[in-house]
């Protein structure tokens, strides 16, 4: 730093010898003052007039203010690490780690969901972040303070009381029955995707005329970029200042050069090995089921999530992703049912909104992604094409999730210009105005309150809306948009789970019928083969009927109902007397 600065004080004509602008030679005399501190503060002093003795007795942290400590810069991370520590130490557990122990497991269940509920932020909430919200180490007294707090909004009390609490031993119960896994044919596909990764990796090398190692960002970078002088347009950075090799930034440059595509089959790949098909054998318990663990606070929006391992996250856009679902079976005797809400997210945008022309489209049981294409692009709908329907599809999910002209432009491919994003937006919102009126006035509500709400009340906290930062709360706002859409979309396929598991025990067919898995919009059940005809369509009735019509302004909510034996290999109910 000091050395550009000598520089440019003594020889400035430099700069101008080795392309430097004479504008940036300007920010750089404008910024000095600024520059020359940040240094300062940057620069390690190794001149203090410091010494220190080591004490001779053994030093024993004071462990109740650390973690309280912890506890209020909200550093779970290193709280739970800390806590996990000194538990199995020599030092004595704090009172709130003794109060953890000694707590009903069902209980803290409880509670933690009720603080999710009060701050959608602190998901898969543990109960030492209880007793930090509320203040005591008391698991009943935390339990009174979180149910005042939550009578007090009222509606929140509601979906705690209807939807989370009785949700609670239906999430247990699907941990504990778990799902059968085929081993045989996880080792199988193994073996096949080690050897498609290998020469995968192979053409990498010929790609890159030698070998490296493709797992490492930098190694990447240094190929790419440096040695194969690839260039992407206005290309991100790492923290370091090193260009990145994150997907989205490789997805711009697959059309440059067969080594994308290929890297990004490879990182594809390697992550399904890593996390799915070499993992899940080693994770089967005596009985040859997976017992994945389901997290009913697991996300901000009020979704659930999973772990050991992430079911969620098993990519189906993909053929190698989807393969993976064949090792999902149905114990003998058995049929898997899986019970999808059809384009649930739509639906509920246009029942919220009250949009008159997407409700019709419902109403009528169009496709909605050619009727609005026929609007957007201003054809009949039977002259729209495909790539016209393509188009009109990224639009309406890229509109509920509050998809700006930039990312939308990106999203539509190739040969689409900003203008022509912005274009299509405009469009879109002028043929669908109740849409549009409906998501302004949802930003505004989140500006103006801190939070959003669904149709049943469930709330999703926003901080960003105070940020000082134009991009944060640029951010807030997008996130906002899509909130009560997809946490309405939460709320329905939960309140679903409680009310069939209700027809399940009133109809005494708990041996019969188990939910199995949860992944988003989809219920998958394992049925006796002899009640599967009926159960589906009795469960099937169930998840379209969980919602008032008049709630959604009459928007028909749809459930498409398939059955196999295997969660990947599965035929829609109408087909299934023929085949099984």
């Amino acid at each position: 730093m000091k050395g550009i600065y000598d520089t440019l004080a003594k020889h400035p004509e430099k700069f101008a010898a080795k392309g430097i602008k004479p504008r940036v030679v300007a920010l750089l005399e404008e910024g000095k003052d600024d520059a020359m501190f940040s240094m300062m503060l940057a620069t390690i002093r190794r001149d203090a007039l410091i010494t220190y003795d080591l004490p001779h007795a053994s030093w024993q942290p004071p462990v109740e203010k650390m973690l309280t400590l912890f506890d209020e810069l909200e550093f779970r991370s290193l709280g739970a690490r800390a806590r996990a520590m000194f538990q199995n130490g020599d030092t004595a557990p704090p009172e709130t780690m003794q109060a953890a122990a000694a707590a009903d497991p069902h209980t803290v269940r409880e509670v933690a969901v009720a603080l999710w509920l009060l701050s959608s932020d602190v998901t898969n909430p543990t109960l030492e972040d209880v007793f930090r919200f509320t203040k005591t180490n008391d698991v009943t007294e935390a339990r009174d303070i979180l149910f005042k707090q939550l009578k007090e909004t009222g509606r929140l009390w509601e979906v705690y009381e209807k939807i989370e609490r009785p949700l609670i031993p239906i999430v247990e119960r699907m941990h504990e029955d778990g799902i059968t896994l085929d081993t045989a044919y996880l080792k199988k596909l193994s073996s096949e995707y080690h050897q498609e990764l290998n020469a995968i990796e192979k053409r990498i090398y010929r790609h890159a005329g030698r070998e490296f190692n493709i797992a490492s960002p930098a190694q990447l970078s240094q190929v790419l970029f440096v040695e194969m002088k690839l260039v992407i347009p206005r290309h991100k950075k790492t923290g370091t200042g090193k260009p990145s090799t994150k997907e989205s930034e490789l997805e711009k440059l697959r059309a440059a050069h067969p080594i994308i595509e290929d890297i990004l089959a490879y990182r594809e790949l390697a992550k399904l090995l890593s996390t799915y098909v070499d993992n899940m054998p080693n994770m089967v318990g005596k009985d040859g089921r997976l017992h994945a663990e389901f997290l009913q606070a697991g996300a901000v929006t009020g979704r659930m999530a999973s772990q050991n391992p992430g079911l969620q996250n098993i990519p189906i856009k993909s053929e190698h992703g989807r393969r993976m679902r064949n090792a999902f079976v149905a114990e003998k005797g058995h049929l898997l049912v899986s019970l999808d809400y059809s384009q649930i997210e739509l639906r509920i945008a246009a029942g919220l909104a009250g949009d008159k022309k997407l409700i019709s489209v419902f109403k009528e049981g169009g496709d909605i992604h050619r009727a609005v294409a026929a609007q957007v692009f201003k054809v009949p709908p039977d002259k729209v094409d495909a790539e016209m329907r393509r188009r009109a599809k990224v639009i309406n999910f890229g509109i509920i999730y509050g998809m700006g002209v930039n990312a939308l432009r990106m999203n539509l491919g190739d040969g689409v210009s900003r203008e022509d994003a912005a274009h299509f937006l405009n469009d879109y919102f002028n043929n669908f105005s109740g849409l549009a009126a409906y998501l302004e006035k949802t930003k505004q509500d989140a500006a103006r309150n801190g939070y959003t709400e669904t149709l049943f009340g469930r709330r999703r906290f926003f901080s960003g809306f105070k940020s000082s930062l134009p991009h944060i709360q640029a951010q807030a706002e997008r996130m906002a948009v899509n909130a009560p859409i997809q946490g309405t979309q939460a709320d329905i396929t939960k309140l679903a789970m409680v009310s069939v598991d209700e027809w399940i025990k009133k109809n005494k067919l708990c041996d019969k019928v188990k939910l199995l898995l949860q992944v988003h919009d989809e219920l998958v059940y394992e049925v006796k083969k002899n009640d599967v005809d009926d159960t589906a369509k009795a469960i099937a009735h169930i998840m379209e009927t969980v919602v008032d019509p008049k709630a959604l302004h009459s928007v028909p909510i749809k459930v498409e109902t398939s059955v196999g034996e295997n969660w990947g290999e599965m035929q829609k109910i109408r087909h299934r007397m023929s085949n099984f």
